[in-house]
């Protein structure tokens, strides 16, 4: 947050608001999740990944419309992607994460995101 403070225009600024949505996703703090999504893309419409989580978010709190709205959204900036290559890219293979990491891919699945 204070990095957020000094440097509120910083361009990589949407990357480390869609890393902290994407971590309380991970701790089923799916409401903050959403918040911090759409922090990001007030910052940032044109980065892909905060429009697939917003959509994620908003598919766990069963609000699927908007969730298909976001993943339309997000799709249009990125077509290309998929499920897959969002589930290809974990970053460990932690069973604890990897199980959270999954919740979140049925959370995109749930908002129309394609399998791939």
């Amino acid at each position: 947050m204070e990095a957020l403070r000094l440097s509120p225009h910083d361009v990589l600024a949407s990357r480390w608001l869609s890393t902290i949505a994407f971590s309380k996703l991970q701790v089923d703090a799916d409401v903050e999740a959403l918040r911090w999504f759409r922090r990001g893309i007030e910052i940032n419409r044109n980065y892909p990944l905060l429009h697939f989580g917003l959509a994620t978010a908003l598919a766990l709190l069963d609000a699927l419309d908007e969730a298909k709205s976001a993943a339309r959204i997000g799709l249009a900036l990125d077509p290309t992607f998929t499920i897959r290559r969002f589930r290809s890219g974990a970053s460990t293979d932690n069973p604890t994460y990897l199980a959270k990491r999954e919740r979140v891919c049925e959370g995109m699945h749930m908002a129309g995101i394609p399998e791939g």
